[in-house]
């Protein structure tokens, strides 16, 4: 099994590992609360991922047999989740997909002639409509202002198609779409005396195969680019000539007597001084927009195609991310359902806590012990995001209508609800906002510190940051979720919590102690532990696989609450320590994992070890993990 599939192996108890392979390993009953066959379906293709992944290299064979265990809700959509995986699996290791390669000059290019694109067009468009307005008012020195304006956007935008790259793009884009559309845009003709009315525009062609590059017209692009200018070229020609029809109107009116007029010398086209400029510009206007949306059109299919590429060539990578980080969510969520649960049935009968929970939501605290070095900084970057995961997922607290009391997940990817079932003697003594079904969020953070010996070359030799970052991080997580806290309990509650607790004093202490970059600084992971627990949060240790440093750990701080808060003496620490590891379930899981009752450590390892999780002799040596 690879490594980061097991990043969040967290050993639970026998009766909540039922409790959530019942979750897919059910009996012949749908999922009661689900909205549908296909909702069940996914939750539990979401839960059984990291088995159906571990087998689907076996064959098709494996993995129907591993849907076939699906609960019989789900069983109409066998064949649908066969596909999904099936799917998944070869679209992550095919490895002969085509792409065009564009550097990364070609690439930036792309983008900031998107961006003129983007910023011009609705300039050009805000002056034309100035233009019509000047034109409506027949004010020819607006209208000449506002043509100045057009003209330059204009300008420069026809400027932004003057690059190569757009002409190269339109064509490999006509190039890979089969059964290519090309549509012939209108364009103005040459003459820019009169007006330009638009040609009908060609039926539509539709290649029945994949065009070659002797199909494509490389001309084509200039003309619909070249016709922006035209209708610009138009509409500059239209603009002088009812300026100059204005003033040769006014010539003519002062140049008579006494008002009168000979009808034989007026001109025709000036018998209408008062004639409408705006209908004589609308349809050149129409024209300009047009042109400009065909130009855009184009341009924007063909540059967006560029940006495609670099997408295309990532495309696997990014399917084996999101399968890989839904395996991850899958397994950080059984962990959370198990947890959260035990902690409800552990604290019914505590109002305090009953209130915070639906007040301000449940701190989740992970414990990390994985390294920054080798193969465990991805672990511990899987682990990391998996976790901000969990963000996502809220409790709802129901009265089980029968004997059946597993956990129900509803929701889709970026929101989850996860249904806890009780019997209605223990429902009936929550709060009414749990009763009525108020969701309850949670809280989760992550401290980690290395303490092996790739722990002290990273320190030495590597680097460091991403544990540094992840501490911070989640320290300012837990600290605003202590502020919820401050506020929103009420203060009876919280003169008494305060008297019991000094998180103040602690959380600075966390602070100042993430901040020292101190090597392998466990007290970081203790000050977090004792924070989590004095606001009724619930813990998780874990490491690379869960027996051995979480061995440490665990019976590190089991000692430590039996000194701190069940009066065990300092002079019998290490001896109540050592016992626990020597003796116990601790042990008993590494004997269940390795078939020997050893931890797999040796004396060189162990030199690298902080002191108080060293095992004691006779307990560790040679074993395989």
């Amino acid at each position: 099994m690879p490594g980061w599939l097991r990043l969040l192996n967290v050993r639970l108890s026998a009766s909540a590992q039922v409790m959530v392979s019942g979750s897919w390993d059910g009996g012949d009953q749908d999922p009661r609360g689900a909205p549908c066959p296909a909702q069940s379906a996914w939750n539990s293709f979401l839960l059984s991922l990291p088995r159906l992944f571990l087998i689907c290299s076996k064959g098709s064979h494996a993995i129907w047999s591993s849907v076939s265990h699906l609960p019989s809700g789900t069983k109409g959509c066998k064949f649908f989740l066969l596909f999904c995986v099936t799917c998944l699996y070869l679209c992550c290791s095919s490895t002969g997909y085509q792409f065009i390669y564009y550097s990364p000059e070609n690439t930036a290019k792309a983008k900031e002639v998107l961006s003129n694109i983007n910023h011009l067009q609705p300039l050009i468009a805000t002056h034309a409509d100035l233009l019509l307005n000047s034109a409506s008012q027949r004010s020819p020195d607006s209208l000449k202002n506002s043509l100045r304006m057009l003209s330059e956007k204009t300008e420069l935008f026809v400027h932004a198609f003057k690059d190569q790259l757009v002409r190269s793009a339109l064509l490999a884009l006509y190039t890979a779409r089969p059964g290519g559309v090309l549509k012939k845009p209108p364009s103005p003709k040459n003459s820019t005396e009169d007006s330009c009315p638009q040609d009908p525009p060609p039926p539509v062609r539709r290649q029945d195969s994949i065009p070659h590059h002797s199909d494509y017209d490389e001309e084509e692009w200039d003309r619909v680019w070249a016709n922006v200018g035209k209708s610009l070229n138009c509409i500059i020609a239209m603009v002088d000539k009812l300026i100059g029809r204005d003033g040769g109107s006014e010539g003519a009116g002062g140049g008579s007597k006494d008002g009168e007029k000979d009808p034989s010398l007026v001109d025709p086209t000036i018998t209408h001084p008062r004639e409408d400029w705006y209908e004589q510009l609308y349809p050149l206007i129409l024209t300009l927009k047009d042109c400009m949306g065909e130009v855009v059109n184009r341009a924007k299919q063909s540059l967006t195609f560029v940006l495609l590429q670099e997408l295309a060539y990532s495309l696997p990578q990014c399917l084996m991310l999101t399968l890989r980080r839904d395996i991850v969510f899958s397994q950080a969520l059984a962990g959370l359902v198990c947890g959260f649960i035990i902690k409800l049935h552990t604290s019914l009968h505590d109002p305090g806590f009953l209130q915070q929970l639906h007040t301000v939501g449940l701190i989740v605290q992970y414990e990390g012990l994985l390294s920054t070095y080798s193969d465990e900084i991805g672990m511990l970057e899987d682990m990391a995001v998996g976790i901000s995961d969990l963000k996502k997922v809220a409790f709802k607290i129901i009265e089980a209508k029968s004997n059946d009391v597993l956990p129900v997940i509803t929701g889709r990817r970026e929101h989850y609800v996860v249904e806890v079932k009780l019997p209605a003697r223990m429902f009936e003594a929550l709060p009414l906002q749990i009763k009525e079904g108020q969701l309850l969020h949670v809280y989760p953070v992550l401290f980690n510190v290395g303490i092996n010996e790739q722990q002290t070359l990273a320190e030495r030799f590597g680097d460091v940051s991403l544990q540094e970052s992840i501490n911070q991080e989640n320290f300012e997580l837990l600290k605003e979720y202590y502020t919820i806290f401050m506020e929103k309990m009420p203060p009876d509650y919280i003169s008494h919590f305060q008297e019991q607790n000094d998180l103040k004093g602690l959380l600075e202490n966390l602070h100042q102690n993430i901040q020292a970059k101190k090597r392998k600084n466990v007290e970081i992971m203790w000050l977090a532990a004792t924070i989590c627990r004095k606001l009724n949060g619930i813990r998780f240790t874990c490491c690379k696989s869960a027996k051995d440093r979480t061995s440490m750990s665990v019976t590190l701080e089991q000692c430590s609450i039996l000194r701190d808060e069940h009066q065990l003496h300092k002079d019998f620490f290490i001896r109540a320590l050592d016992c626990m590891r020597r003796e116990g379930c601790r042990i008993e899981n590494v004997l269940k994992n390795v078939r020997c009752r050893k931890y797999a450590f040796n004396m060189l390892q162990l030199m690298a070890f902080p002191k108080y999780y060293r095992p004691p002799e006779g307990t560790y040596g040679k074993a395989d993990t």
